[in-house]
Parts: C-alpha cells; structure tokens; sequence
C-alpha cells in the first residue's frame, strides 16, 4: 500500500489513506462512487436522499458492496419502514442520519458494531449530538450544497465546534481545492467531508445536463431556498434549506405563468432540464471543471493540501 500524502489520527485509526468522506449526496452518491472513493484511500457513501428507499439501497449496494458507510435523511428514514435496518443489514463502518432532532437510531447503530455521524450547524446542536452518543461530528458550513441549516459559515463554525467537541470532527461545506483541505485540516478538523467537488465526477450518479450545469456554474451561481422542497411537496422541514443553482426556477422574475410552478417543475425534471430543475451545488462549484474520475480530485486535493501544509510547517 502507498504511503499516505495526507493524514489525521482520525483517518490512520480507521486505516484510510486520505482523510476525506465523500459526502452522501442523494441523486449522486450511489454505490459506484462509493466504491471509487473507497479504492481512493477515503471513506465512501452511499446517499439515500429525498427518494431514498430500501429497493434503492439494495441497488446501490449491489453496485457497492460492502460501503464503508451509508447516509440517510431522518424524515425518510421515518416514512420507509425498513431503511434504517436495511442500512445496518448492510454493515458499513458508519452510518450517517442527519436533520432531525430524534437520536433513537444513535443506539440501533452502535449496537450494529456501526460508528453513529450526524451533521450539525451550531455549538448547541453539537451539544445534542454529543449527549446523544454519536461518535463522529460532522460540522456543515453555510457554503455545502444541498440541504442544510443556513446558520453559519465553516470556519466559524468549526471554531464553535471544535471548541466543545469530545469526539472528532469532519468539516464540510466549500471544500474544492488543496487550500481550502489544508486550511480546515490546519485548524482542528479530522478530515473532510466533501460533496460539491465529487458531485460531477465519473462515477457519480448525477445526470450529464446537471455536470454540465455545473460545469458552466462559478461562485457566485447558487442560491438558498425552499422554492423546490414546497414545489414538490417534500417534507423537509423549513429550516434546512437547500444550497442549489440558480436557475429559472429559484428567480422568480424569470418565471413564466403559463402553469403552476409545480407542474412545470416536475416536467422539467422529467425532462432533465437544469433550467428549471434543481441542480445541488455548493459554493465551490466555481472549482468543478472538469468531468474526472473521483480518485482524480481525490488524490489532487490531498496532494496540494499535503504540500501547502509542509512549507508552513518548514
């Protein structure tokens, strides 16, 4: 096995070779960038989101593998019986539940022999966390795509975080380059957990029209709202709002009244189009240029933040 570039006690005692988790974003993080991330030296997940279900984690683990963790939304994991179990059936290293305030899974995991994570956007909600047992953090800045409280940014953050944490800390939100690794890393995180910067690679699940929006996106493309979750009729609740591009759908002066919003947004995801659709992205995003392979970004990242890391050391 090579040697590691980049490592924390956190990554070393779980026999990684890169401290990073690829974040489990549904829609994207299935079972083939779990594994790709896995053979890259990190953490992979599989992401069961707003459409999660135990038929869907059955595929993507049939793709997987044993994951090294799966991820899963509190209110879906509420309303499809049988996903939590089907998620400790799997026997991943960590389980992720995140956006809820009941921890009653925190102990169904650990039973498993299964570490309990949960995300977490202010010091009191970390308290929570905590006093419930979970045994990894993970706190999300303001920045990360996709759903998430809109309280404060990540480097506030960590130090809110990390200031009364007893168990390690991952960071998350706006991780896309070897600076901005190195930079969490320098102040106290145990690795990273990454979304944005993964979300258009090869072996992620996101459709071609969302990569190329993407693609085209810069770092100031996204925008935060409910616009789509109320659209839809999803039950998430109001105060995790969800990081997204800015398209025809989230600026209402752009919109058309020809039929309700509602129905031209499902057409519109129906169709894969990114113009109205949402497309979850981070504000990062402006670093995502290419479509690579997950090992790719992976060891690029680490590398970069291992240099940057050395020279201020020396």
């Amino acid at each position: 096995m090579r040697e590691p570039a980049l490592s924390t006690q956190w990554s070393r005692s779980l026999g990684l070779r890169m401290p990073v988790v690829n974040a489990p974003m549904g829609g994207a993080a299935g079972g083939r960038l779990a594994a790709a991330v896995r053979e890259a030296g990190g953490l992979g997940m599989i992401g069961m989101g707003s459409a999660g279900s135990v038929a869907a984690l059955r595929r993507e683990l049939a793709v997987a593998g044993t994951p090294d963790g799966i991820g899963l939304v509190d209110w879906v994991a509420a309303r499809e019986t049988g996903l939590l179990a089907a998620a400790i059936e799997a026997g991943p290293r960590i389980i992720s539940v995140s956006f809820g305030t009941d921890f009653s899974w925190v102990s169904q995991v650990q039973a498993a022999g299964i570490l309990a994570v949960t995300q977490v956007y202010d010091a009191p909600g970390a308290h929570r966390a905590q006093d419930a047992g979970v045994d990894l953090l993970v706190a999300r800045g303001s920045e990360g795509g996709g759903h998430g409280a809109d309280r404060l940014a990540l480097l506030p953050l960590l130090d809110a975080v990390l200031d009364i944490a007893t168990v390690p800390v991952l960071a998350a939100g706006g991780i896309g380059s070897g600076r901005t690794l190195a930079a969490v890393l320098a102040a106290g995180a145990a690795g990273a957990w990454l979304g944005t910067c993964l979300a258009a690679a090869e072996e992620s699940l996101l459709s071609e029209s969302a990569r190329l929006a993407m693609l085209a996106a810069d770092s100031n493309s996204t925008t935060v709202t409910t616009a789509f979750d109320e659209a839809l009729d999803l039950p998430w609740p109001p105060i995790y709002p969800a990081r997204v591009l800015r398209n025809e759908f989230t600026d209402p002066w752009t919109r058309s009244d020809e039929m309700p919003d509602s129905e031209r947004l499902r057409t519109a995801i129906a169709a894969d189009d990114p113009r109205l659709a949402p497309v979850d992205a981070g504000q990062g995003v402006g670093l995502v240029t290419h479509i690579e392979p997950a090992a790719t970004v992976l060891e690029r990242l680490c590398a970069d933040a291992a240099e940057l890391l050395r020279a201020r050391s020396t």
